[in-house]
């Protein structure tokens, strides 16, 4: 596996999949799991995450101590379930800012259209966490990046539940300097574009539509 490939095995993040995977999960339990995952894969992603020294009084004395500059860090919602992995992460980092891409796959072509784009100001001084549940057949996530890169921000990493070797291949040879952060790398893609075995339409579990 690549060096720019982050494998997310903590058993907690394992165990959590785990119950995503099923087909009994309700609506309810499948978004609250993702939630937390998400929350446990902000610790990893954001790990190497610039810090500054600030002064503060403690109740015995004044020091010096570290902080992250949370509204240098922009989190990119590829849409409609890049939601779920979002909520999450802001609930780790609430002072990100947000920005949104509308993508929906041509489902005869697979390949991504892009309706939507809403970025905060100044990229170029952002780091970026480009979030989408499922890294497929990776031509919504190539086509997010280089829509991003238009804005030449100071960094961007990729962040999927769930991709295939099908995924990681587009999305490396397309952006090689773009790390991808996923908790599993499943056997293979089908015809449709579904990653198994999977867990399905993640935006339709997220929001139980069909």
């Amino acid at each position: 596996m690549s060096s720019n490939v982050h494998l997310l095995d903590h058993p907690l993040i394992q165990h959590k999949l785990t119950l995503m995977r099923r087909k009994d999960a309700s609506t309810n339990s499948f978004r609250r799991l993702l939630n937390e995952i998400s929350m446990l894969m902000a610790y990893e992603v954001t790990r190497d995450m610039p810090m500054q020294d600030i002064e503060v009084e403690t109740p015995l004395e004044t020091m010096q101590a570290k902080v992250i500059d949370g509204k240098k860090l922009v989190l990119v919602s590829i849409l409609r379930a890049g939601t779920g992995i979002l909520d999450g992460m802001l609930t780790v980092v609430p002072g990100a800012r947000v920005g949104h891409i509308g993508l929906y796959r041509d489902p005869k072509t697979l390949t991504a259209v892009e309706y939507y784009f809403k970025m905060p100001g100044e990229m170029e001084n952002r780091d970026v966490i480009v979030v989408d549940p499922m890294l497929a057949t990776g031509n919504s996530a190539v086509a997010a990046v280089e829509r991003l890169k238009e804005l030449n921000p100071k960094s961007i990493k990729f962040v999927c539940l769930l991709t295939c070797p099908e995924g990681v291949a587009t999305m490396q040879k397309a952006h090689p300097d773009v790390a991808i952060y996923t908790a599993a790398i499943d056997r293979e893609l089908n015809s449709h574009g579904y990653i198994l075995p999977g867990l399905g339409d993640a935006g339709d579990r997220i929001f139980g539509t069909k």
